[in-house]
């Protein structure tokens, strides 16, 4: 889109391009029909724009100062000068030590394959465990549990989306799952998977045995640094470094996605952002850079999104626990609203809890409703990046029609009960 004239070569292990990993629990569940459906983009359609991609090609080897790489493709190995060299190599799932992970039945999802990998094996199965409470595998126990599978899924920890919700606010969440017949377990690690050949049984702490026909790793993933390290590029505490320009340690070497370590806006340190949002700002930042255009990327809050059968939940910013952690004394309000005018036909409640520093600066929101979650989400991702707060808020404007708010938008009366625990 900047400049016609580069020549652009993409090379991925993968088949398929340009599609939505975060849309694979949708058509698990059947919400989305296949996973065709969610693939946006083929090679011959970026071939039709100038840029060639070439699919199940694997890079084994990056010289940074001969300006070359080296991929294996059809069994050849082909050798490739470049300019410009862009990491983008994601994350690989991350597996816990543990017996039993190499038995037929357990699969970890990272790409369209691994979901038709899971596809298949739903169709013989009838117990299912998805260990990772994070949201891939609340969405992906979901997506069994709609399917018709009996499903339990665990975390380790002593609460669900641990990163982005406070554990009143996940304990909503919980009740909702095993309203739909999720059966959720909390705080005991999955210690070891039992089977002759394929999984049966999963083992949680000392002695506590589940049926597993089929069992889902959906523990979170670390970036793949292989390359990176090969290229010379500074590694952090658990990713490439990048400035906010997406350059790396090494002159014309850059890197993007769930590969690269983001500045945190709050506290300005560095943290990993692994979102779809966060991979396509980064992206347009880096191609304004290579063209020679003025390019920022600016610090991330880690706003998030969901929906689970008919309940969304959203954050953004520090939970109170985090907050705590990092030294910050947080003020916190949650309160009860509803998603409509009282009197309006199917107002439905909705819980938000706001978080504030000691001087009343917003740093964080979490919601949950059965709808309109997303744009208080971004309203207040607004709000922290413009440093609001709760003071400030609570006098601004918002719209309003019985069908879609309260009077007195449910931000407003949340800040507005913070705003009371300081003088």
């Amino acid at each position: 889109k900047l400049d016609k004239e580069i020549e652009i070569t993409v090379l991925t292990r993968d088949n398929k391009v340009a599609y939505s990993p975060c849309a694979i629990p949708y058509v698990l569940s059947g919400t989305i029909k296949s996973f065709d459906d969610i693939v946006m983009r083929t090679p011959e359609d970026y071939k039709a724009k100038d840029i060639d991609v070439i699919t199940e090609a694997e890079v084994t080897e990056v010289d940074s100062s001969k300006k070359t790489i080296t991929y294996l493709k059809d069994g050849k190995e082909i050798v490739m000068d470049w300019d410009k060299l862009v990491l983008a190599t994601g994350g690989n799932p991350f597996v816990p030590p543990m017996e039993g992970v190499e038995l037929d039945g357990v699969f970890r999802i990272r790409n369209i394959d691994d979901g038709i990998r899971v596809q298949e094996a739903m169709k013989e199965a009838k117990s299912a465990i998805v260990t990772g409470a994070g949201l891939i595998g609340i969405e992906i126990a979901f997506a069994l549990k709609k399917q018709g599978l009996n499903v339990i899924l665990s975390e380790m920890l002593p609460q669900i989306v641990p990163r982005s919700l406070d554990k009143d606010m996940s304990d909503i969440l919980v009740k909702y799952l095993e309203m739909e017949g999720i059966q959720v377990v909390l705080g005991k690690p999955i210690t070891k998977l039992i089977g002759d050949g394929k999984v049966e049984k999963a083992c949680f702490g000392d002695e506590d045995l589940y049926d597993a026909d089929m069992v889902i790793m959906a523990t979170g993933v670390r970036a793949e640094l292989d390359l990176a390290r090969q290229a010379g590029c500074e590694i952090g505490r658990w990713a490439i470094l990048v400035n906010d320009r997406m350059e790396t340690s090494v002159e014309d070497v850059y890197a993007v996605g769930d590969c690269v370590e983001s500045k945190d806006l709050i506290l300005g340190s560095n943290t990993i952002s692994q979102l779809g949002t966060t991979a396509v700002r980064e992206s347009k930042t880096l191609a304004r850079t290579i063209c020679g255009k003025k390019s920022k990327f600016n610090p991330v809050l880690n706003s998030m999104v969901s929906k689970v059968g008919k309940l969304e939940f959203g954050a953004v910013g520090y939970t109170t626990s985090f907050a705590q952690q990092n030294r910050i004394r947080p003020v916190v309000q949650k309160v009860e609203a509803l998603t409509r005018a009282r009197y309006y036909p199917n107002a439905k409640p909705m819980d938000i809890k706001v978080i504030c520093d000691g001087n009343g600066t917003i740093i964080g929101c979490q919601i949950i409703a059965e709808e309109r979650v997303a744009e208080r989400i971004d309203t207040m991702t607004l709000a922290i990046t413009e440093g609001l707060t709760c003071f400030d808020l609570s006098n601004m404007e918002f719209a309003y029609a019985p069908p879609v708010s309260m009077v007195t938008d449910p931000l407003i009366l949340a800040v507005e009960e913070v705003s009371k625990k300081f003088n």
